[in-house]
């Protein structure tokens, strides 16, 4: 007696017996403001016309962009300890800072140690761009000239820090932030304060919140959790005086 074989099957079970499991959880969270900040300073763009000609309302400086629920948005979350130290994949997709309405945008952002972004001027007028990362720490200053609009420079940073600040030197009020780390668990959170790192393993991990207002002169605010599955974590943080 013959007994009739699915080959289809038995192949999909030797695939699945072969295929290591890759555990992967999403952490979600919030990170929402305490106290009242000051209030923010209204930015006099007047010195360079061209600039003050992109805005009809008033712009204004963006310590604490507050949503929703007091939900504080521009926070960098990610995992300070506890993951594997390896090669990920590098994004396919490649990050922009751009200089829109004489505004760095994003105002804070990610990257990944040598991973390339493009910094871009969609204003029809002078920007430079000048990054001042810590002495010591494993990146290299810059600070060149975008002139003409629809420029962009490409560039990258070599070791992981949080975060990077830029400057316009010919604009004063602007400025933007740059974490750059060593692995992909990583997020900002939105205009809400809410946040997403996608694909991290189980396992224990301190994570930080860190904001540049509250927390530029210093670590950010950290947590230690055990992540089994999907897993959620707030933080509360209080305003500067």
């Amino acid at each position: 007696m013959h007994m009739r074989i699915n080959t289809p099957y038995v192949i999909a079970l030797l695939a699945a017996a072969f295929t290591p499991s890759i555990v992967g959880a999403d952490l979600t969270g919030r990170v929402v403001l305490k106290g009242t900040p000051k209030p923010e300073i209204t930015i006099d763009m007047s010195a360079d016309p061209r600039c003050a000609a992109l805005h009809t309302q008033k712009i204004t400086t963006r310590h604490y962009v507050v949503g929703a629920n007091n939900g504080l948005a521009n926070v960098l979350v990610f995992v300070k300890s506890g993951v594997e130290k390896k090669d990920y994949p590098m994004p396919t997709e490649t990050p922009v800072l751009d200089q829109v309405g004489c505004e760095y945008t994003p105002y804070v952002t990610g990257v990944r140690a040598n991973q390339k972004f493009l910094i871009r001027n969609s204003d029809p007028t002078l920007h430079n761009v000048h990054a001042t990362p810590k002495a010591g720490g494993g990146n290299a200053e810059f600070n060149f000239a975008q002139p003409v609009k629809g420029m962009t420079t490409e560039k990258s940073f070599a070791a992981p820090e949080v975060a990077i600040r830029f400057k316009c030197d010919v604009h004063p009020w602007m400025f933007a932030y740059v974490g750059v780390f060593d692995h992909p668990f990583f997020a900002v959170t939105d205009k809400d304060g809410n946040f997403k790192i996608s694909g991290l393993p189980n396992g224990k991990y301190t994570i930080e919140a860190w904001h540049q207002r509250t927390h530029r002169a210093e670590a950010g605010q950290a947590k230690e959790i055990n992540v089994e599955g999907d897993t959620q974590v707030e933080f509360t943080i209080d305003a500067a005086p």
